[in-house]
């Protein structure tokens, strides 16, 4: 029986969040709030909102030998993350430059760090970690040869033995044919569909449900496209199902994105089919931008309920 629910790959970052009346046009200076350090990183992030919902959830991941790191690993650990697959060293931990506007809308600037050195190698290393998960969750923070690596893993051991993988390909990228082939789901929202699909003729509809046609057919068993305010479109090869939002009023949406993945994962780790696995995560993310920050916006199961 596999140990974790879930393992997450990918970046953990020191997010350096400052609001602003509104965000800075090119060549301009806005002031803006002090300036507050917060756990984050799309890896992290993930980690973080699977383990507060009550997941057994591992991170493999890269961070510095310094003061960010040391606040990213004590921000796992305090929320029930194994933090046995994390490395230390090699470069500074990974930061993100966060802006705020009023209406929760944000900007973001990653300098990886550490995360640039997760390597395939380091996947290779971690198999009997990978082999350990119900389900593998990546993202793009990471370098996508190291992504590649993971994609091959779970591939490797095939669909019955091995773990399911969960792609959110962001900041978007292009991906192999064989990183595709092996995502279930592969996890996007509006602009990353749009940069995927680039030359497609779907690509320019506005349609959620062309987007998701067009992606299953470059390979993905199933795919979940977010749509923020609109809930999440659920499509794999045998139907397509429109999951509702619940209506929140938004404080900050950093953060969103990934405590809806981690808590679909999550859910599919324990045996939710995905269109039940995409409505739970809809109403987590629906609870996560009601506060603001990333991590400390996570809800627990308990909340989640109680919505």
């Amino acid at each position: 029986m596999p140990d974790y629910d879930l393992l997450v790959v990918g970046s953990a970052n020191a997010d350096l969040v400052i609001g602003v009346d509104r965000r800075p046009a090119a060549g301009e200076t806005v002031l803006g709030s002090d300036l507050a350090v917060h756990p984050g990183g799309k890896g992290a992030n993930q980690a973080v909102a699977a383990a507060r919902l009550g997941a057994r959830t591992a991170l493999l991941a890269r961070v510095g030998d310094d003061a960010h790191g040391r606040l990213l690993l004590d921000s796992q650990r305090a929320a029930g993350v194994d933090t046995a697959g994390v490395l230390v060293g090699g470069a500074p931990t990974g930061v993100a430059l966060i802006t705020v506007d009023p209406s929760g809308d944000n900007s973001i600037v990653v300098s990886p760090g550490a995360n640039a050195r997760l390597s395939p190698d380091d996947v290779r290393a971690a198999a009997d970690l990978l082999a350990s998960a119900r389900v593998v969750s990546v993202q793009l923070e990471v370098p996508l040869e190291t992504v590649a690596a993971v994609a091959e893993a779970v591939r490797t051991a095939g669909r019955e033995a091995g773990p399911r993988l969960v792609l959110n390909p962001s900041p978007p990228a292009a991906l192999p044919a064989e990183v595709l082939a092996a995502c279930d789901p592969l996890v996007l929202n509006e602009h990353e569909a749009r940069f995927l699909l680039g030359e497609d003729p779907a690509g320019r509809e506005e349609a959620p449900e062309a987007w998701a046609a067009a992606l299953l057919a470059r390979g993905p068993r199933s795919v979940v496209v977010t749509l923020g305010a609109g809930g999440a479109l659920v499509a794999d090869r045998d139907r397509t199902v429109l999951v509702p939002s619940l209506p929140v009023e938004a404080v900050d949406t950093t953060g969103a994105g990934d405590a809806f993945t981690g808590a679909l994962a999550w859910r599919l780790g324990v045996g939710d089919d995905l269109e039940t696995a995409v409505r739970f995560a809809v109403r987590v993310g629906a609870a996560a931008v009601t506060r603001a920050g990333a991590q400390e916006s996570f809800p627990t199961a308990e909340e989640v309920a109680a919505r």
